[in-house]
């Protein structure tokens, strides 16, 4: 089920105002008396007449606790750069990056190389396997830099060699693999190392199409069991649709708007927005969950559908009944979906955030 903005837990990892800029003076820009205009778009726009890049321009997000945050955007957007950011792959020239509480801008390379190693995982486009090793050693790599034994960083690996579906497959070296397998192993190492926090660009979009799909489907798999906190980065939006809890869609290196998918397309904050979202169909991303009303009365003979259940799938009982009943994991009440509840979702837009602010 996808989060909603009644339930989000607690924060782990916090991006406040990061500006990314390339160029012979970018540090000058953010010094106090030089400062210029403090609107950020103004600012990135001073920034620009003067010949450097803004990649980033002041991002803001959190992510939840077990939640799958999803940064989209065109190419040039910024989503790879402010990910990097994110671990210091790309160093940030402004801003704090927070990891429960913590600022990671401030923390020595040593101290990175440790955080790097225990409490963020990577996932990148590129595979990145090493040809050399074999499955289990390409997984068991991240936890051999730990100093673990060999039995036990093996021992760790084949558990998550059967979480992604590779058993069988550990003495096969990359080149007897085909690119899903290989992503796999990718996804694999990184969860070895048991990650707080799951950093992954663009992890799917060098596959097929029926491969990237189910790539998808064994990532929503293999976050169902861990309820990892994740910032996971696309410039497809069906895929950041089917993936999302919430989402945040960035242009010209800034973040234009954040919310849940639902939210951005009944409530699009511009025409930016609006030309990602005009042709999905929103019944098929609304869920019960999303309009359901208290109840009132006995639901006695209505249709019972999960939370999570599509209005697209109840919209025919709404027409000939009284509502349908909506519950909970085992079989409780949560609420009762009708027609006029749906009517005054749509007509409110279903608006749980602003442009900048999350939800």
């Amino acid at each position: 089920m996808k989060t909603s903005s009644s339930d989000l837990g607690p924060v782990v990892l916090s991006c406040r105002n990061v500006w990314k800029v390339y160029g012979p003076r970018a540090d000058s820009f953010f010094r106090p008396v030089s400062a210029g205009a403090r609107d950020p778009a103004a600012r990135a726009a001073e920034i620009r007449a003067t010949g450097h890049i803004v990649a980033n321009a002041s991002v803001s997000f959190d992510v939840h606790k077990g939640e799958i945050f999803v940064i989209m955007g065109l190419s040039g957007s910024g989503k790879s750069t402010i990910v990097r950011c994110l671990s210091r792959l790309v160093e940030p020239t402004a801003g704090e990056i927070l990891l429960d509480g913590e600022d990671l801008l401030k923390k020595s390379t040593a101290e990175l190389i440790e955080i790097r190693r225990h409490k963020l995982g990577m996932v990148f486009q590129s595979f990145g396997l090493m040809p050399h090793l074999n499955v289990i050693d390409n997984i068991a790599f991240p936890l051999k830099l730990q100093g673990m034994g060999e039995a036990d960083r093996h021992a760790r690996a084949a558990r998550v060699i059967e979480l992604v579906g590779l058993t069988g497959r550990e003495r096969n070296y990359p080149s007897e693999l085909s690119g899903g397998q290989q992503q796999r192993v990718g996804i694999a190492r990184s969860l070895a190392v048991e990650p707080e926090v799951w950093l992954l660009d663009e992890p799917f979009s060098a596959l097929d199409p029926l491969i990237r799909k189910q790539m998808q489907d064994e990532f929503l798999r293999i976050q169902r069991k861990l309820h990892k906190s994740i910032v996971f980065i696309t410039h497809d939006f069906q895929e950041a649709l089917r993936i999302a809890d919430r989402m945040a869609i960035m242009r010209d290196g800034a973040v234009v708007q954040i919310g849940r998918p639902i939210d951005l397309i009944l409530n699009p904050a511009d025409d930016y927005i609006r030309d990602f979202t005009q042709d999905v169909p929103w019944e098929s991303i609304l869920r019960a969950s999303d309009i359901m009303e208290p109840v009132s009365g006995t639901v006695e003979g209505l249709r019972r559908v999960a939370e999570d259940t599509s209005v697209a799938s109840v919209l025919p009982d709404l027409g000939s009944s009284a509502g349908v009943v909506v519950e909970g994991p085992r079989g409780t009440v949560l609420g009762i979906v009708t027609a006029r509840g749906l009517a005054a979702s749509l007509a409110l837009g279903c608006a749980q955030t602003g442009p900048s602010g999350s939800a």
